[in-house]
Formats: C-alpha cells, structure tokens, sequence
C-alpha cells in the first residue's frame, strides 16, 4: 500500500507563526516521537493501556479537548503540517496534558511502518481533504488499502471514526470501510452525531451554512 500511494496533502501549506515555531523547538523533544521506519511498543512509549490515534489533527484543538476529558486514555496525534505541531504542542502545555503524543509525519507512513497490529483502541479522522474536484479524487486518504491498514491496526473492539462535511466522500468511506475485511458498521448507514466530540469552528461556519455532517464508525469485529 505503502509503495503507490498517492499523499493526500501538499506540504508547506499555510503559515508557521512565531508562536507556533516557539512551541515547537521548546516541546518537541518532550511531546513528539521522531518518526522511524520500524515498529513501536506504542502502548508503552504512551504510558497507557489504551490509545487513540487521530490522523490529521489540523489545529489540534478538538484533539486537546478529548485528551483533557479523557485523562484515562493515551492519544497519538499524527499531522504533516508543522502549523499544527506547533499549536497542539502549545496547547499541550497550556492545559497541562500528559496524554498526549504527537507524531509529525504522513500519517499513512506512520500507520505503515511504525504502528504495530492490534494495538490501537480507536482511530479518528475529522475532516479529511476532501479533494473535490473529481480528478483529484485519487488524492482522499481513505481508500481500500489504507482502510485495511487501518483495520490491521486495530485491536478487537477497536474503532474508526470519520467525519466530513462532502456527502460524496461520505458515500465513498461508507462504501469503502463497508468493503473491508474486518470492519463492521456500528450503525445503519451513516452515524448519529457522537456527543463527546467537540464541535470544530469549521463545523459550526458549516452549520450557518446548511452544510450537513456525515458520521461514520466502524468497529473491528
């Protein structure tokens, strides 16, 4: 999977504040795990029994809320752009979090050749790219193999969750996860809005806009 896949971002995009590079070269060593090509005992670099990975954190913020709610579980934040880094790792601190790990690098890369199988309690994906022009459909990150990868990664019980906004993309995960060996539909169809995840500042823009949400989780059967 890992060999033609094609990256479902363009790097350098967006500006990396002197805030952000502040946090950045002060917390890293404390909060990142360098990327590596080689498996990691992922539960016990995290220092717990569970945890969650979430695969583009953008701004981090949500990804802060549900780690402050949930001192109990460990969470793996992957994210290409250093924007990002730079933010969650200043709110890490500014909320005194101490389950939470980032790792700063393709999350397919990470997912591939650094997180074991069966070791991952949830994965969730808010508001993938959705590449809508139809040319550059090639480019979504959720596709059949990277679903399986995904599935693999999981331990039994274990979780997907994905949100977007693009009803087409929808479909296409609905289709794709319905597809792949090991997952099952926690639902009929799309899922209920789930109430412990936080609402984005995009979300809520969408919201004044009529745009509808589509919530999908699968569990690992």
């Amino acid at each position: 999977m890992i060999r033609d896949y094609i990256p479902s971002f363009v790097r350098g995009r967006g500006r990396f504040t002197k805030s952000q590079r502040r946090a950045y070269q002060r917390l890293y060593d404390k909060y990142c795990i360098p990327f590596r090509e080689e498996k990691i005992d992922i539960k016990k670099v995290m220092g717990f029994p569970e945890v969650i990975a979430e695969i583009g954190f953008g701004m981090g913020m949500v990804t802060a809320e549900i780690a402050e709610r949930n001192p109990h579980m460990g969470y793996l934040g992957i994210e290409v752009y250093k924007p990002g880094v730079g933010k969650l790792l200043s709110e890490i601190a500014r909320r005194g979090l101490r389950n939470i790990k980032i790792v700063h690098e393709d999350a397919v890369k990470v997912i591939a050749f650094m997180i074991p199988s069966d070791s991952l309690k949830g994965v969730h994906i808010f508001f993938p790219d959705p590449w809508p022009k139809k040319r550059h459909h090639k480019r979504r990150l959720i596709k059949e193999g990277f679903a399986s990868l995904l599935c693999s990664r999981l331990e039994p019980g274990g979780y997907v969750y994905i949100t977007t906004d693009w009803e087409d993309y929808a479909r296409q995960i609905l289709l794709v996860l319905s597809k792949t060996d090991g997952l099952e539909n926690a639902y009929d169809g799309f899922a209920p809005p789930q109430d412990w995840r936080p609402t984005t500042r995009f979300e809520k823009k969408g919201y004044r806009e009529s745009r509808r949400v589509f919530e999908i989780l699968f569990k690992k059967i």
